[in-house]
């Protein structure tokens, strides 16, 4: 993985750009100038289904761009029509996740707020097993889809270390979850020391909110995409991701996304330091492999 063009965010950014090409003028006032149905004009302001380019061209004719503005939009029309490998997995993953995966493999930074479990982007493969084995006893789905579903999770991570530029995450999890056993203790061993190696590199950044803190915000888990400012094909804004039991949520719109960095930055300050953090990650590691049975 050497690219950070994600589909997905292509057509996020070209939606946005339609959207703002149109102005003050109506779905309605387009559509009738071009023959279309007014829903037509929303699906593609919306960013949703495929692009093809002679209709986006009718477009760019209609709303006046000319050169260079012009071939960058269609080349971001045809970027967002390319398949992207997650959608080899398709059949194992909700149209939710297929999103989701889209966000991460562009967004330039991801802040993360855990406490049940650890970040999907650091868990070991065998950490991310056991959840989704224990998934499965509840669902009932066949094995087969679980096993895709762990070898994506396992692929997601290039972001951090093969992708061009790399993701930079900022991750704050609940000492709680260092301490609940998932798998069993050499998965939990093996897992914290992962998690205390890849605390290392250069663009991750990992704080341990201890047990003893006097942090009295509480929030469920969540995570903040933030995209490049600096990208000419039309900018995106911050997306939340929230995950229940059954569904995930996505947030946008400047003040919602804000208010959750302002709850991740609570979280922050009142963590450990990431030097701290570290050095608990490996006593925990200590204590699943001699102590958890004291």
């Amino acid at each position: 993985m050497t690219s950070s063009a994600s589909p997905t965010v292509r057509r996020r950014r070209l939606a946005a750009e339609l959207r703002r090409l149109r102005g003050t003028r109506t779905g309605t006032t387009v559509a009738k100038a071009l023959g279309w149905s007014p829903a037509k004009v929303s699906r593609y302001e919306l960013g949703q289904g495929s692009f093809p380019l002679e209709e986006i061209e009718k477009l760019l004719n209609y709303y006046g761009v000319i050169e260079p503005r012009r071939t960058q939009l269609l080349d971001l029309a045809a970027e967002a029509n390319e398949p992207a490998w997650w959608y080899d997995y398709a059949d194992a993953l909700s149209p939710e996740y297929l999103e989701f995966i889209g966000l991460e493999a562009e967004a330039a930074s991801e802040l993360v707020w855990q406490v049940t479990a650890i970040p999907g982007l650091l868990q070991t493969e065998e950490y991310a097993r056991a959840i989704h084995t224990a998934h499965q006893q509840v669902v009932l789905d066949p094995p087969g889809l679980f096993e895709r579903r762990t070898a994506v999770r396992m692929i997601r991570q290039q972001v951090l270390t093969s992708r061009n530029p790399p993701l930079e995450l900022s991750a704050v999890i609940d000492e709680a979850v260092l301490l609940r056993k998932v798998g069993g203790e050499e998965v939990m061993l093996q897992q914290l020391l992962h998690l205390a190696e890849v605390s290392r590199l250069p663009n991750v950044e990992l704080r341990i909110l201890p047990l003893d803190s006097e942090m009295s915000l509480m929030a469920d888990s969540f995570l903040v995409f933030g995209f490049s400012p600096d990208d000419e094909s039309g900018k995106l804004g911050d997306v939340v991701s929230t995950e229940g039991v059954t569904d995930e949520l996505r947030i946008e719109g400047e003040s919602d996304t804000y208010m959750f960095r302002l709850i991740f930055n609570a979280f922050a300050n009142a963590a450990l330091s990431p030097e701290a953090s570290h050095e608990l990650i490996l006593g925990k590691a200590r204590f699943w492999r001699d102590g958890a049975h004291d």
